[in-house]
């Protein structure tokens, strides 16, 4: 690749987190701003190019509660049907908007210690292995965040279950560079005990 490749980051931040109840996930606070406002803020302090949030349930909720100054909101119609519905929501505006990135990473915003340091090794892992798909190493699988090069594109658009890109990085496991970040980094916030021990290990950090 003669050119420096260009790079998105789109933080997947549209469901409606039914386990919380009628708390909305996004907008639990952490570390003085928000779950979906620490994902927002770790991407902008990475080297990626381009930043994309894809909103769904909650929207006119989180655009007024949130500053998206530095981000490029699009807003998914179809949440209900799940995570791949948000990729391929970014990967049609992409299309339609003529944004030819050479990559997208894929994050989302409830994974509070994916930080911009991991964010950084992963573009580096893949502008030095272009046909990669980097992905975060979990304790027994691979998952997001995670890279794909323009040729899964196509793959992305399609997307329409609430697997995401498992099903693609499963397909291309030849093709999946894993790596792992420190410990604790992968922790999902899908209920609110998650919540609380994040508040906890938060608390150890300081």
């Amino acid at each position: 690749m003669d050119k420096k490749p260009t790079i998105a980051i789109v933080i997947l931040a549209a469901g409606s987190a039914s386990r919380m109840g009628k708390r909305i996930k996004q907008l639990l606070p952490w570390k003085g701003t928000t779950l979906l406002g620490n994902a927002m803020e770790q991407a902008t302090l990475s080297d990626a190019d381009s930043m994309y949030v894809v909103l769904g349930a909650h929207y006119e909720t989180i655009i007024k509660r949130i500053s998206f100054e530095k981000m490029t909101v699009l807003q998914n119609h179809h949440w209900q049907k799940g995570l791949g519905s948000s990729i391929t929501t970014a990967m049609q505006f992409f299309l339609s908007q003529g944004k030819k990135y050479d990559a997208t990473l894929i994050m989302l915003a409830d994974q509070p210690f994916i930080t911009a340091n991991h964010i950084n090794t992963m573009l580096k892992a893949w502008k030095a292995n272009t046909d990669a798909i980097v992905t975060t190493q979990y304790k027994n699988r691979s998952g997001v965040p995670a890279i794909f090069g323009a040729a899964y594109y196509q793959e992305l658009q399609q997307l329409n279950k609430d697997f995401g890109a498992k099903d693609i990085i499963r397909k291309y496991q030849n093709k999946v560079l894993p790596l792992t970040p420190k410990a604790g980094s992968v922790l999902d916030i899908d209920t609110w005990e998650d919540y609380q021990k994040l508040l906890k290990a938060g608390e150890n950090e300081e």
